[in-house]
């Protein structure tokens, strides 16, 4: 007879308190997510006010904004070691504190130079925490569920964005309209816009003081009896030794393999790192974060008003939680490759009739751009459908495979660089685009479809199924069948 808290050996319940719990804390750690995409969107508000106050230009403009990115990728490369070192949890707080202070010294900036720092710092706690909370998620989620939990930190960073572009939103209407114009002790709304950030930090923090240490981390420090005490909360009592042990031997293996390379034959590296590699350029190559680090200056040069600009862009990321949460609902029921080409093919033609309609925009005598009817409303439609193809697909899913494809024996290392190369990615989208904006915008979407439409064939040439098969089999899949 079973514990009445208990779920029996090989089933799994969300209702069970193991259930419930596993869910908050992945719910608890997916916070690092929230600050990944406050802080990727808090500055979309400020944009045009810092290159009123500063007189940075299209370039400047475009590298204070992008630079953030370059401490994320460092973030990311150094999380690894540092949780290995210091715990989960204890690196949890470090990357809070980071975007803590970064928050209050970018809302005090009193030059370009610091606001650099403080963004690159801000970054650094970003990067840390967007590898240390799938990596928190992924060691205590049920298998049963781990696609729709791993899923959580895209559903976070989502929610992140509405969050960052509803403040900024809210600060604009206090400020009669402007980021520009001050709000209380006479700093400007678009200071207030960072300012904000302590709180999401704060909460990120606090939470991590109240989450057990990853059952993982602290077998592979011998802690052993700890390591039970939690897997006891989160495993059915009849799974708690078969956990432990299958959980220790993966940690033995791990250690004998902790010197394997991921060169390969394919331009220095193995076949399946690039397959990791290529899905993360290509989840930013498709210029997903322009809508949401530019979208107010992009809806202003089409003859928005700034309040008007920053309220589609809360519609917009209201539209990307609600796709996220369908995407989540499908990825263990429909399987990852429908999902990737259905949003391929969205993306697509949505960016190339946003590419058509600014074709025909209209530069009047003082240099004001608009977009004459019909084309200006088609725009902002197409921009949303665009939001909703990539929510509902490559934005969750990337990181669902990213946790799948690779090898235990160099899992690690090969998720550092995919991690790696979607930050750079990321980081070249956003530096460009002022620059490319300025000289044609209906080139710069052009390209961007493209991308999408390349990401199609891509999938369909690369990527196989992998719902409902156990880690051990994706990674048979991907490495002897990559062409299915």
């Amino acid at each position: 007879m079973t514990d009445a808290g208990a779920v029996p050996t090989g089933s799994f319940s969300l209702r069970s308190p193991l259930g419930r719990r596993a869910v908050g804390l992945s719910v608890a750690a997916a916070v690092g997510g929230f600050l990944f995409g406050f802080d990727s969107s808090v500055i979309n508000g400020a944009v045009d006010a810092i290159d009123g106050h500063f007189s940075t230009g299209p370039v400047l403009t475009g590298f204070v904004v992008a630079v953030a990115l370059l401490g994320c990728a460092v973030g990311a490369i150094l999380a690894g070691n540092l949780s290995d070192r210091w715990g989960r949890l204890r690196v949890m707080m470090l990357g809070a504190a980071l975007f803590l202070i970064s928050s209050i010294g970018a809302g005090l900036t009193f030059s370009v130079p610091d606001l650099i720092l403080w963004r690159v710092l801000g970054g650094l706690g970003i990067g840390i925490a967007s590898v240390v909370a799938p990596a928190y998620i992924a060691e205590i989620a049920p298998r049963q569920i781990r696609g729709a939990l791993a899923s959580l930190q895209q559903l976070a960073i989502t929610l992140g964005i509405f969050a960052a572009l509803l403040s900024d939103a809210v600060l604009v209407w206090g400020a009669d309209g402007s980021a520009s114009n001050p709000l209380w002790f006479g700093l400007e709304a678009w200071r207030w816009m960072f300012l904000v950030g302590v709180v999401p930090a704060a909460v990120y923090g606090i939470l991590a003081f109240t989450m057990p240490e990853s059952p993982r981390y602290l077998l592979a420090k011998g802690r052993t009896d700890e390591a039970r005490a939690i897997f006891a909360q989160l495993v059915a009592p009849a799974d708690l030794d078969q956990t432990v042990r299958e959980l220790t031997n993966t940690i033995e293996a791990d250690r004998k393999n902790a010197g394997v390379s991921i060169r390969g034959p394919v331009l220095g590296l193995q076949g399946i790192v690039w397959v990791g590699i290529i899905l993360s350029v290509f989840q930013q190559f498709v210029g997903i974060n322009v809508i949401f680090y530019y979208s107010t200056s992009l809806w202003k040069s089409v003859g928005f008003d700034e309040s008007a600009s920053l309220g589609i862009g809360v519609f917009t990321s209201t539209v990307n939680v609600l796709v996220t949460l369908v995407a989540i609902f499908l990825v263990d029921r429909v399987g990852r490759k429908p999902i990737l080409l259905t949003g391929s093919v969205m993306m697509t033609l949505s960016l190339a009739a946003m590419a058509v309609c600014f074709l025909f925009s209209v530069t009047d005598a003082q240099g004001a751009v608009t977009l004459p009817a019909p084309w200006g409303p088609i725009a902002l439609v197409a921009a949303n459908l665009f939001v909703i193809g990539f929510g509902a697909s490559w934005g969750p899913l990337v990181w669902v495979l990213l946790g799948e494809i690779f090898p235990s024996r160099i899992r690690g290392k090969a998720l550092g660089v995919a991690a790696g190369a979607q930050w750079v990615a990321n980081f070249l989208i956003t530096v460009s685009f002022p620059a490319m904006s300025a000289w044609s915008l209906p080139l710069t979407y052009a390209m961007y479809a493209a991308f999408a439409a390349l990401s199609f064939f891509y999938v369909a040439w690369k990527v196989p199924e992998t719902k409902g098969m156990d880690i051990e089999q994706t990674e048979t899949l991907f490495v002897q069948k990559p062409r299915a």
